[in-house]
């Protein structure tokens, strides 16, 4: 089988691999379409340093063996996490903060950037027969977006800021423009902001002050930027992350009253439905070749990621 390994220090290309074995609870499905994103690129740098396996977390497959007979043959996307099933976090409907969970392509759990893989079978969401996989593969990340709205109440008549230009944060600022806010986007690249045009405004710096401030930049300087525009007694979601630490005033956000909500993973089957209703606007994903790996991760398009039928 191929794919795509980190072995602690970078990732090797493979075609020696063996097909993984599903347990009696987990699928085996076929992945078509595998995306890059950021956290791939971060595990390279170190954000999950005692990771080694099989990367890669955003996929789209066809199912051909599980426990559940109704989704053998369906096309599906799957969620991340998968918790243990007795802690207090699962037990209480937050199975993806279980802290004996295994996390597809990022911790305890081999991934997508393979010709097979496994998961948990209640993880898994078939896919609209109307949504191409071309779309589909962005479930993860849009349910991820989707997470903002789940955790903070936005309304219409308030004003909100996203920090960031590039995928994460063109998809939480689509869901945050549907909540009809008043949505500034602030990035450093002319032309990527070129692309949240149509549905809020966009600036350069940092600048202005906001209720709601989603840091989505990727970068650790997204935090400083976000505490220097939102307004007291305001909140900041934190969808970045990322190799490594930042420095940040805890005292001023003390002072000023300001939440500070950390926000991963969200609901898939909204996504799903946001999807298949063409309520999103994407760009085509770039795919590439499995062994072609380095271009996919260095590509500057909007989505890349790997074909794999």
């Amino acid at each position: 089988m191929r794919g795509l390994v980190f072995d602690g220090k970078q990732a090797v290309y493979r075609e020696d691999l063996p097909v993984p074995v599903p347990t009696e609870t987990e699928s085996l499905v076929r992945v078509h379409l595998a995306g890059v994103c950021n956290t791939d690129k971060e595990i390279l740098k170190g954000y999950r340093p005692s990771f080694r396996g099989v990367m890669g977390h955003e996929f789209v497959g066809v199912v051909e063996q599980s426990p559940d007979p109704a989704l053998i043959g369906k096309r599906v996307v799957g969620e991340l996490n998968a918790g243990c099933g007795h802690c207090v976090y699962c037990r209480t409907g937050r199975e993806k903060h279980c802290e004996e969970r295994r996390v597809i392509g990022i911790d305890k759990k081999d991934g997508c950037f393979a010709e097979y893989m496994t998961i948990e079978t209640h993880l898994l969401h078939p896919v609209p027969d109307s949504l191409p996989d071309e779309r589909a593969v962005f479930t993860e990340p849009l349910a991820a977006a989707l997470e903002i709205p789940e955790q903070v109440h936005i309304l219409p008549s308030q004003n909100a800021a996203v920090v960031g230009d590039g995928r994460l944060a063109f998809l939480s600022a689509q869901v945050l423009a549907l909540t009809g806010c008043d949505l500034t986007v602030i990035g450093h690249h002319a032309e990527k902001l070129q692309k949240f045009a149509p549905f809020a405004k966009t600036l350069a710096h940092p600048a202005g002050s906001y209720e709601v401030v989603v840091e989505a930049s990727g970068a650790p300087s997204g935090l400083r930027d976000a505490l220097s525009i939102v307004r007291h007694k305001g909140t900041i979601v934190l969808k970045s992350t990322y190799a490594g630490t930042t420095d940040v005033d805890m005292s001023s956000i003390a002072v000023h009253e300001i939440t500070v909500v950390g926000s991963r993973c969200g609901p898939f089957e909204p996504a799903l439905r946001l999807l298949d209703r063409g309520l999103v606007m994407l760009e085509p994903i770039e795919l590439h070749a499995l062994a072609d790996f380095a271009s996919a991760f260095t590509s500057p398009a909007f989505k890349s990621g790997f074909d794999l039928c």
